[in-house]
């Protein structure tokens, strides 16, 4: 073990030495000037300041640690009662353990007990907090006992071949790769900390039910984000110098190039959760000012298995859809922005009528569930697989039921339209703010109104909000006004209900948790075919969709806030009236 190990190397450990000779001088046991040679011959001899002091006999080293304990309130052991069979080991990097000079003697609930000569060093700190996912609680010992003991430990270690860390614990064992691996040359992506920090964070995103990891570069600062019931939150602020062996880590398990770092690139990954269950998981990287910023969507299969009636559909929405699908054909579209869940309701779709006797065929970019009995396609527009070429394939595969994962353009629009016409049944989406706007987004790519009429059945608009937590969730009274201005009516207020409002408890996410469906659900109806023929506007094919009785999302989110499922602020803030 050298003493010289934690000596200063830059302007910022100068800095943590002044800081450090403030608090001894300010005790009264070290004076200004013995302190400046302290801090000078630290710097000019590359030790540690506590080692200059004790080394030169400015101070004794029970003498230093007597004042950084009372000064950092951390408790004062005398390293020579303890006895090396009782430590634990491979509770810490050795490396770590060196290179700051400590010694773990224990872990109390989830912290790490480790003793330091030193409970100033925050590098120290935030490195083990890293590299262990624990807190740590500081034990100041005597320099000169500990530069002892930890040389002893480096002896046994060496005798008994630990001087490895022991990382068979973080091995990639649960990653279940599709594809060939190429080879990793760059050893970074085997630093155990990263290992142990991303699965780490797979697994508590999986746990806190999260839709996509971000990792995010900055200048000076590295986060991580998970997105829980629509909103992103702050979960992780690592070291900075993390973010290149991190992103090395995830490309290797998303079979990305890892040499590549100027451009934009896609991959998946797998892991498994346990015996029986494994996540997908979806990952883009982008090469941003300070680094590669990297977003893994979580891609849970399991969610459309869950059946149409976990998806929230009130029962005059459900019926029109399980009779649009039974169709033998005709174009079903799904309209919402990204997020919206418009993915998992296709899904679901199609796992009610994936059987034996059924060709079912998709396309899309990429296909993120994966759907046994169900043939996938991943469109590639620079190997000339285009959404418009996966389907003319597909009308020559004899299917039964096509879905195009989104209708981008005319020529997409025209073929599935088509094959709509010719006895197949197609499911597709748009992006489109609600479901009689989706027809005049199809008009203006250019698809003409007898084609729209003959093709599309039914449309379903969707938004997604927050769920209100049944265990802590509040009436109140909410002027009548607002009810009002929101889009109730006089006959909704008769005094049988009161709107809820988030409170927030130890179950839950600030009064919310989990989602709710809210859905546009319109058929085309006569009197819709006859506005599309004559080239109507979306305002006349809304106003007869209300004649048909179908609800405007606004008035089926509105319903949601009468069931007590969410709040008014979440239907406002995710509809348009």
């Amino acid at each position: 073990m050298s003493e010289t190990s934690a000596a200063p190397s830059s302007t910022a450990e100068a800095s943590a030495l002044a800081v450090l000779s403030r608090v001894l001088v300010a005790s009264g046991k070290l004076d200004n000037a013995a302190a400046k040679r302290a801090v000078q011959g630290a710097i000019t001899h590359r030790k540690s300041l506590i080692a200059e002091l004790v080394d030169s006999g400015a101070m004794s080293a029970l003498g230093v640690a007597q004042v950084l304990s009372q000064a950092f309130a951390a408790p004062l052991v005398d390293l020579a009662a303890l006895e090396r069979a009782t430590l634990p080991d491979n509770l810490l990097d050795p490396k770590i353990c060196e290179e700051y000079q400590l010694l773990v003697l224990g872990k109390r609930n989830h912290a790490l007990v480790i003793a330091t000569a030193d409970p100033s060093n925050q590098e120290a700190t935030e490195r083990i907090k890293f590299a262990t996912q624990r807190h740590v609680d500081w034990v100041v010992v005597e320099y000169d006992k500990l530069v002892r003991a930890l040389k002893t430990e480096t002896a046994v270690a060496a005798d008994t071949g630990l001087t490895e860390f022991a990382n068979s614990e973080f091995e990639d064992q649960g990653f279940v790769d599709t594809a060939e691996a190429p080879v990793a040359t760059d050893t970074e992506v085997d630093d155990s900390p990263v290992v142990r920090f991303l699965q780490k964070m797979l697994f508590d995103a999986v746990t806190m039910g999260a839709s996509d990891l971000h990792f995010e570069p900055y200048e000076f600062t590295y986060r991580v984000r998970f997105r829980v019931d629509g909103e992103l939150r702050e979960i992780a602020s690592p070291p900075t110098a993390i973010k290149e062996k991190l992103a090395s880590r995830i490309k290797v398990l998303s079979r990305m190039d890892i040499s590549e770092k100027r451009v934009p690139q896609d991959g998946r990954m797998k892991l498994k959760i346990s015996r029986e269950k494994s996540i997908d998981f979806r990952v883009s990287t982008l090469p941003t000012l300070f680094g590669e910023k990297i977003v893994i969507r979580i891609l849970d299969s399991s969610s459309t298995k869950l059946g149409i009636d976990a998806l929230g559909y009130e029962e005059a929405e459900k019926q029109r859809l399980l009779r649009a699908i039974a169709r033998p054909y005709g174009m079903i579209l799904v309209t919402g922005p990204t997020g919206s869940g418009k993915t998992v309701s296709l899904y679901t779709c199609l796992n009610l009528l994936n059987q034996p006797g059924v060709n079912i065929a998709t396309a899309e970019d990429p296909s993120e569930i994966n759907m046994p009995g169900v043939n996938q396609v991943n469109v590639n527009d620079k190997a000339g697989l285009t959404f418009a070429a996966a389907l003319k394939s597909f009308l020559r595969q004899d299917p039964d039921i096509i879905m195009v994962g989104e209708i981008r353009d005319l020529e997409t629009a025209d073929i599935a339209m088509k094959a709509a016409q010719t006895g197949h049944l197609v499911l597709s989406t748009l992006h489109t703010n609600d479901a009689p706007t989706t027809l005049t987004r199809m008009r203006n790519m250019g698809v003409q109104p007898f084609n729209i009429a003959a093709s599309v059945i039914l449309i379903t608009a969707q938004r997604l909000a927050r769920r209100l937590c049944v265990k802590c969730k509040e009436p109140f009274a909410m002027p009548k006004d607002t009810l009002l201005a929101a889009g109730f009516t006089e006959e909704d207020l008769d005094g049988s209900w009161r709107p809820y409002r988030p409170v927030g408890c130890n179950a839950c996410n600030n009064g919310f948790k989990g989602r709710v469906g809210i859905y546009q659900v319109m058929p085309i109806s006569d009197a819709i075919q006859s506005i599309i023929l004559r080239d109507g506007s979306a305002m006349e094919i809304a106003a007869q969709s209300e004649r048909d009785g179908v609800k405007s999302l606004r008035a089926s989110g509105l319903s949601k806030v009468k069931l007590g499922l969410t709040s008014l602020e979440e239907v406002l803030a995710v509809t348009n009236e």
